[in-house]
């Protein structure tokens, strides 16, 4: 099984690039800029990787990313992750970017943005692998700031497809953010957010309802709602699932519990996805295995997982279809 999962096709729906910042880099970026961080050595940092939930990993991730100054710095981070898609098989990947957290720093949009599309663009070229950016608004801050960084984007939409909501969900409901979501749609932009990980499944049907999403990141908490798991699945809503990440911020305690493949099997549009994999301990494959090995499981469930994310993606059918070719090609070979 575990031959099948490295060879396996992937696609990437959730994933945060300041979430692949991995230790030796932000060691080496620090130093490139003059930056001090509070750790000696890049396992002083990974020993510091153990949360207890959203906020306390939160508080390590925008330490980590003052590190990021410039675009090459924005490059390089990005640049890295994609060569991890590369290993993992990932045809796709659809990344998340927090401009708050840098625009605050005094970091322009722009330099943030550059190095990004940069490296994106060049994996396309030399990687073959394909992209999409989605925004970020950070959900702890106010309404009236969300606003401020989409005029940021408006310049840029022909790089950015859409926008997303994350952070810290408690306290911090779907509602905060009607007017924001409103405005961005009207502007084109397509949405997606977080819901229902921390927060109750309340917030995945209001993600939906008040902010027009087309995908709810995370999701898991929807068993609590048995109407919403039927409306899940009848509307095909995808759902971007982390399990490596729900483990470590233990919204689940052992992956033998994790509801995704139990909603797999019930039909939903469920996705695997690696979060914030440098935190984490965990890349697409990664993800894949974890959940193999706590569940057992067929090909062509696995495959699935990849098919889906096929569905919930941003790209056109075209493209979907050459995806599902190359899906197609590798459970055949294992099947023969």
């Amino acid at each position: 099984m575990k031959e099948f999962i490295q060879q396996l096709p992937k696609v990437e729906l959730h994933l945060h690039i300041e979430g692949s910042l991995e230790p030796e880099l932000m060691f080496k970026l620090a130093q490139r800029n003059h930056i001090d961080i509070p750790f000696a050595s890049p396992e002083e940092v990974r020993a510091a990787y153990q949360f207890s939930n959203l906020q306390s990993f939160l508080d390590i991730y925008y330490q980590g990313a003052n590190v990021l100054i410039h675009e090459q710095d924005f490059f390089d981070l990005t640049w890295e992750y994609l060569l991890r898609c590369q290993q993992d098989n990932v045809m796709h990947t659809e990344i998340f970017f927090d401009p708050q957290t840098h625009t605050a720093r005094g970091i322009a949009f722009e330099t943030v943005l550059n190095g990004i599309v940069a490296a994106l663009n060049k994996a396309e070229q030399e990687l073959g692998i394909t992209s999409q950016i989605i925004m970020c608004f950070l959900r702890h801050l106010s309404e009236d700031e969300a606003l401020q960084t989409l005029e940021l984007a408006l310049p840029y939409k022909d790089k950015i497809v859409g926008v997303g909501l994350d952070s810290s969900e408690q306290g911090h409901p779907p509602e905060k953010f009607s007017r924001v979501f409103a405005k961005a749609r009207a502007a084109g932009f397509i949405a997606v957010a977080h819901a229902g990980e921390e927060g109750p499944a309340l917030n995945i049907r209001n993600a939906i309802d008040l902010l027009g999403v087309q995908r709810v990141d995370h999701g898991v908490r929807c068993v609590e709602d048995a109407a919403l798991v039927e409306e899940l699945k009848q509307t095909r809503m995808p759902l971007t699932v982390c399990p490596l990440s729900n483990l470590k911020l233990k919204v689940f305690q052992h992956m033998t519990e994790h509801n995704i493949v139990e909603l797999l099997r019930q039909g939903l549009c469920v996705t695997i996805n690696s979060d914030d994999p440098a935190y984490f301990g965990g890349y697409m494959t990664d993800n894949f295995l974890a959940v193999s090995d706590a569940h057992s499981m067929t090909h062509q469930e696995l495959a699935q997982f990849t098919r889906n994310a096929i569905e919930a993606s941003f790209i056109s059918a075209t493209e979907k279809a050459r995806m599902n070719a190359q899906v197609d090609s590798v459970v055949a070979r294992f099947s023969a």
